[in-house]
């Protein structure tokens, strides 16, 4: 498998659910300003029409895009690493509804937090209405993980996002659960890992 990615970008995630699947790939780096693979020069859009990351080019040469169906196959390709809940169960839909939530209601929120043009009051009235927020603080406070006992793509999704709003300037210290839950799963083998091999740095 080959795992198109941009260094900090969300498809950190898929990474993450790799490493915590034991699953082997090849990681190529996308340019998501040029569109582009700095290592040969290849249009990505060739791969992925719309030009995002993740993308996952499976064995038989098929591509997988949108980050719920590259973090669901994952999961599905190593049951035993108990990143999703068997099919079926109640747990599968809960974890169906915690990526819906980090997709729809903070991915989606947190991107123009990166567009130049968006003022900087706009971080300020993400704050202000705190309800994803507070989700998200009920969601981890019972802890460890999203689900519970065991690390899935939930976390392997929630933590790249919470990250890169971090990095954007959005404070949590409101929600001490949050920074606790963000400290924890960043010290997981598989999270520093990936971290490390996308060349971030860990504050």
């Amino acid at each position: 498998m080959k795992l198109f990615y941009s260094p900090g970008a969300s498809s950190l995630s898929s990474h993450i659910a790799l490493r915590e699947a034991g699953l082997a790939a090849e990681l190529v780096r996308v340019d998501l300003e040029t569109k582009t693979l700095p290592a040969s020069g290849q249009s990505y859009l060739a791969i992925h029409p719309m030009g995002k990351v993740p993308a996952l080019e499976l064995d038989d040469g098929a591509v997988l895009t949108e980050g719920l169906a590259v973090l669901t196959y994952l999961a599905d390709l190593a049951p035993a690493s108990q990143l999703a809940p068997a099919a079926g169960t109640i747990e599968r839909y809960r974890l169906l509804e915690a990526l819906s939530f980090v997709a729809t209601e903070l991915h989606k929120g947190f991107a123009p937090m990166f567009d130049a043009e968006v003022p900087a009051s706009f971080k300020q009235r993400l704050l202000r209405d705190a309800r994803a927020f507070e989700r998200v603080d009920a969601l981890v406070r019972p802890g460890p993980y999203v689900l519970g006992a065991h690390f899935t793509v939930a976390d392997a999704y929630l933590y790249p996002i919470l990250r890169l709003g971090h990095h954007a300037g959005l404070d949590f210290s409101r929600w001490p659960a949050i920074e606790a839950y963000m400290a924890r799963v960043s010290q997981r083998p598989a999270v520093r890992a990936a971290v490390h091999a996308e060349g971030l740095i860990e504050g």
